[in-house]
């Protein structure tokens, strides 16, 4: 197979990766100047366009498994998040409180982006089978939007 430079993405996916930073930086904004209403509203739209992205990459393996770990990434950080607005952040359960707790969905996220780096990526057929479902996904979604 023939190694591209070039890296596409649909249109429609990428408009919402963009959607998903502004909301994103919204959310952490509000975090950092201690807005605790709107930062903890914004965690619904950030982490439901996280998801939105994760399902419509799921046939490029690759970028599902990128997405995966930005959902957890994000779970964590709201987790911690939500600790430090309401307190429970220290001695929630036991001696652990939410940012302590924040460090599973984040090391689940490293786990996922592990097997990708240490395994996965390193299997023979890797590049072609990342070119085909890229591929395919493009071409799909090229034919929905003549329709």
């Amino acid at each position: 197979m023939k190694r591209s430079t070039v890296y596409y993405i649909p249109y429609k996916f990428r408009r919402i990766e963009n959607l998903h930073i502004l909301l994103w930086l919204i959310k952490d904004s509000c975090w950092a100047l201690n807005f605790k209403w709107p930062a903890m509203i914004m965690i619904a739209p950030t982490l439901l366009v996280a998801i939105l992205i994760t399902y419509q990459t799921r046939r490029i393996t690759s970028e599902l498994l990128h997405n995966l770990a930005i959902d957890f990434w994000i779970t964590a950080n709201c987790t911690w998040m939500v600790g430090e607005f309401f307190g429970w952040d220290a001695n929630l359960i036991g001696a652990y409180g939410l940012r302590e707790l924040s460090i599973l969905p984040f090391s689940i996220g490293l786990l996922i982006l592990g097997y990708y780096y240490l395994v996965y990526m390193h299997k023979e057929d890797f590049e072609e089978k990342v070119h085909q479902q890229t591929e395919s996904v493009i071409e799909e979604e090229a034919a929905k939007a003549v329709r």
